[in-house]
């Protein structure tokens, strides 16, 4: 009986879903059309996207941290921790002006950007297992431009993408002891500014109103040092006296998929 209610709640859910979906591209192809008839967008588009970032950054200091640890560690790990470098997440963000010329397009924007990643090491001591697993979590605001150009009637270039980046990095060190005590440090950093600067295509799926759109970029990130809430700082090494001081020393690729919704202006 409930395994029966609870399929129904689904195909309930799913009804409505179905319906709001195809309430909204009535009122899409209704602006569009309008548009058309009447000349809105002329004055440019505004709206709010949100998609897919994966990123590539040089942990340089976490990671020598993760080399001792398994150094310290060979002959009990059986599972090591592995090195940092990737993290990927979701961007959301608002394209305060987007306007398309006969031969060229220009977009000012804005975005907030959530990246994490995470790894676990397990050590077996005599009588059962310890679990330590580090997170790095990447904030990052953006204020940015773009220009393209269009290649067909359906598809633009964006020859410049470029953004001035606000970032911060945060790390957990969870360490959970079976029938004991679970540890956990949380560092963060202060923000750096950063900057991101690529190449993309825009698809345009219902003319400038929903399109799709693809960047590969290079993002310029550094981070020196974390602390906790209390002032701590995040060492070098385990039981080390000196600070780390190049928690991330560089960025790297980044690429994004991302839905945009155009109103017009």
């Amino acid at each position: 009986m409930m395994i029966f209610l609870n399929c129904k709640k689904e195909r309930l859910l799913m009804i409505r879903l179905s319906l709001k979906l195809a309430i909204l591209i009535f009122i899409l192809l209704q602006t569009y059309t309008s548009a058309q008839n009447f000349g809105f967008g002329c004055l440019g588009f505004t709206g709010g996207y949100g998609g897919y970032s994966y990123q590539k950054y040089q942990p340089n200091g976490l990671n020598e941290y993760i080399k001792v640890f398994n150094l310290t560690r060979h002959d009990s790990l059986s599972q090591k921790l592995n090195n940092f470098g990737s993290a990927n997440g979701f961007r959301v963000g608002l394209n305060f002006f987007r306007k398309k010329f006969s031969s060229i397009f220009i977009t000012a924007k804005g975005y907030y950007q959530s990246l994490d990643e995470k790894h676990q090491a397990i050590e077996k001591l005599s009588s059962s297992a310890v679990t330590t697993s580090f997170e790095v979590k990447l904030v990052n605001w953006g204020l940015g431009v773009d220009i393209g150009t269009p290649i067909v009637s359906f598809l633009n270039w964006k020859i410049i993408d470029a953004a001035l980046t606000y970032n911060q990095a945060r790390f957990s060190n969870t360490q959970n002891f079976p029938g004991a005590l679970t540890i956990i440090k949380n560092y963060k950093s202060d923000f750096e500014f950063g900057y991101s600067i690529g190449s993309g295509i825009v698809i345009e799926i219902l003319g400038e109103y929903i399109t799709l759109e693809g960047l590969a970029a290079y993002s310029k990130i550094t981070i020196n040092d974390l602390k906790m809430d209390d002032g701590t700082k995040l060492m070098k090494y385990e039981n080390s006296t000196e600070e780390m001081k190049n928690f991330i020393a560089e960025g790297g690729f980044n690429a994004v998929i991302q839905l945009n919704i155009g109103l017009p202006l």
